[in-house]
């Protein structure tokens, strides 16, 4: 079993390693989605509201607002110039270059204390520059954008064209004008607002997008479990944070981690507490898988549902492979007057799913290259009914025989539905539709009943579908109807038109005479 296990989970880190398949949280999809109100936003001002002073760098082009309020009031919007300057008349010019807000705003108000005392200053931000920004690397779209500079990460995601599906958004690469560079994880802004990782943009950075090559996955009891890019250093405990935590069913005592040796031929498994993964910090290497199981039987809800014509329909507590199916219908009040027995069904929800690949060989095969045995074999699963528990609930609730007594299981549905008393008549009558059953009566009087046969019917192929089963049984082999049943006319097809049959005519016609003409024309050559 354990050989098993190892061979999926190889097979798994195969394909996920060797044919690259790449992440798909749902946050991918979100970038580069066009939002028409957004883009004018992101040209002209800031689309968050107030921007944190220790954050915003100033540059060349913000405008400046400055109050010295004392016995009189002298105001200054100075704008910053091409080299990073402000001038301030009697005051001078003074440097604001590579500093942010906050700086900015220290070193103005230095130079003012110097030349006024007794004044109150204020100064702030009044408007915003423009700036230049290049978008590079596995995108749809690298390009140069023109930007608000109160413009962040994502903004420059917004308004570009998107990202391809390789598209490395846990490793995105920030190089600034002066050679600084920085590491972006774009997707922990995505899932836990960490604004540090969806910074602002400067005039002139450069934006690389590199294609995802290296992955971790998650399985199991994880809230987002899937692939995600790879980070050099990062720590299991804030990949699985990243990805929502670990849900309250995990078996927190012995959380596997599948590793490759150095040479990555070969696997090993480490088992590691979750209160050692948050203390200790261990890292991830490229290729892990991290697998959370399911505490057995814990919070396990037993329940199981009654639909229909009972005195209290609803959801039913069992006890596990105890309760039966003549205990819960007493639960629930027992029948009503109108319940039908012989078509109630016990559906199991939790029913076998083993993959049929004849059935699906099958679907794909035209009717005409099937042998008899292959389409009724193709009839008879097609018709058969996935999880159907047969029991005949007239024999246990009528006659008490308990064999029928079949024990529950979780996710049980039982549908109790009304009695049918009538037969169902479609295809080509005159007034189809449902007539009340009557015992003794044929097919041949349904089909009175509802007018007769319409001009189209095809009289010798009625076919009677039965309710309890979907059978399909051709008139002539039905002793008796019962009610639900279906009675179809089917439709004789038209003969085919005058128009058709004359222009096929034609073209026939206009084959012999070609072929005629062209062995006259082969004879006379040759003589």
């Amino acid at each position: 079993m354990k050989a098993l296990f190892l061979f999926i989970i190889y097979f798994l880190v195969t394909c996920t390693v060797n044919a690259q398949i790449f992440p798909e949280y749902q946050e991918r999809s979100l970038i580069g989605l066009k939002d028409s109100s957004l883009i004018g936003q992101l040209l002209s001002i800031s689309s968050e509201g107030a921007i944190d002073p220790n954050e915003y760098k100033v540059g060349p082009g913000d405008i400046l607002f400055i109050s010295i309020s004392g016995l009189d009031e002298k105001i200054f919007t100075p704008v910053i110039d091409p080299e990073g300057f402000i001038y301030v008349p009697r005051i001078g010019a003074i440097d604001l270059r590579n500093k942010t807000l906050t700086e900015a705003k220290s070193a103005i108000q230095n130079r003012l204390m110097k030349s006024f005392k007794d004044v109150d200053i204020h100064i702030s931000l009044q408007n915003f520059r423009k700036i230049k920004v290049s978008l590079i690397g596995n995108v749809l779209s690298p390009s140069t954008y023109i930007l608000s500079s109160a413009s962040r990460l994502l903004d420059l995601f917004v308004l570009s064209a998107g990202l391809t599906n390789t598209s490395d958004i846990r490793n995105v690469t920030i190089t600034s004008k002066n050679g600084e560079v920085k590491k972006v994880d774009l997707l922990k802004f995505l899932r836990l607002g960490d604004y540090s990782q969806n910074p602002f943009l400067n005039d002139g950075d450069i934006v690389l997008v590199d294609k995802a090559e290296r992955f971790v996955s998650l399985f199991g009891q994880i809230k987002y479990p899937g692939n995600y890019e790879y980070k050099d250093g990062e720590t299991i405990e804030e990949l699985l944070k990243v990805a929502g935590g670990i849900l309250y069913k995990a078996k927190t005592d012995s959380i596997e981690i599948v590793r490759f040796t150095e040479d990555g031929k070969y696997q090993y498994s480490l088992y590691l507490n979750y209160d050692d993964i948050k203390n200790q910090k261990p890292k991830l290497s490229k290729g892990d898988f991290v697998i959370v199981r399911e505490i057995p039987d814990y919070f396990e809800v037993h329940y199981v549902q009654v639909k229909g014509e009972v005195r209290f329909p609803g959801v039913y507590k069992i006890k596990k492979d105890k309760t039966t199916l003549s205990q819960i219908i007493n639960e629930s009040g027992g029948f009503k007057e109108n319940a039908s027995l012989k078509d109630a069904i016990l559906y199991r929800t939790k029913a076998d799913s083993t993959y049929d690949p004849e059935l699906e060989r099958l679907r794909l095969i035209p009717r005409a290259d099937m042998t008899d045995d292959e389409y009724d074999y193709l009839k008879a699963r097609s018709r058969q009914k996935r999880g159907r528990v047969v029991v005949d609930f007239e024999k246990l609730f009528l006659t008490n025989d308990k064999s029928e007594d079949v024990i529950l299981k979780i996710g049980d549905i039982i549908t109790i539905p009304e009695k049918k008393e009538y037969i169902s008549i479609i295809g080509q009558v005159v007034n189809p539709g449902n007539i009340t059953y009557k015992a003794g009566l044929t097919i041949e009087d349904y089909i009175n009943i509802a007018g007769g046969f319409s001009w189209r019917a095809k009289e010798g192929d009625i076919r009677v579908i039965r309710a309890n089963t979907g059978e399909w049984v051709d008139a002539d082999d039905v002793d008796d109807l019962k009610p639900g049943d279906t009675i179809w006319v089917p439709e004789d097809p038209p003969g085919p038109k005058f128009w058709d049959v004359f222009t096929t005519s034609l073209q026939v016609l206009g084959q012999v005479a070609a072929i005629i003409a062209a062995t006259i024309a082969v004879i006379v050559a040759t003589r």
